[in-house]
């Protein structure tokens, strides 16, 4: 540490840390978390034929989501890194776009719902990744949690709201 820190104004924010969880008691946690893919339909038609270059989009993204799970606290620098007990990931296409959908279970001081988030994020860019060649107007979005469950603060469902995806 320096030995004379830069003062900081008394309403300054406090600085980036890692929570301390070391007195929270080792609960079951599971978090469940979406993110969809917008491909339009001449790509959605492409995937179920399975003609794209790189090969089987859905289990990429699948592979992609799991592999990203295990890695949040490398990726997200306030993450406390978590032995993961089960990470499931689904994509699904439907119509035009791709459904993710990402559930990760652990028993453990602080909650999962980061490694689910992360789940769905990357695997949306790996479907981003492996259609850009076939379409520049991809989207991805929403990416959100659905439900979270364990811990202090007990369970939380997203209530549907108008703006979820059809």
């Amino acid at each position: 540490m320096p030995e004379n820190p830069t003062p900081k104004p008394p309403d300054a924010a406090p600085e980036p840390r890692m929570i301390d969880v070391s007195a929270k008691p080792i609960t079951r946690r599971r978090a469940l978390a979406e993110a969809y893919v917008s491909v339009g339909p001449a790509v959605a038609a492409r995937i179920k034929q399975g003609g794209l270059p790189k090969g089987n989009v859905l289990e990429t993204a699948r592979l992609a989501g799991i592999q990203a799970a295990k890695q949040t606290a490398t990726l997200i620098p306030l993450c406390h890194p978590i032995p993961l007990d089960a990470v499931e990931v689904e994509a699904v296409l439907e119509n035009d776009r791709i459904r993710i959908r990402a559930e990760v279970r652990a028993e453990a001081r602080t909650g999962v719902e980061m490694e689910a988030l992360t789940a769905c994020a990357v695997a949306a860019l790996a479907v981003y990744d492996m259609v850009k060649a076939a379409a520049r107007g991809v989207e991805i979005g929403p990416v959100r949690l659905l439900r979270k469950e364990g811990g202090a603060s007990g369970a939380w469902t997203r209530e549907e709201s108008r703006d979820a995806p059809d």
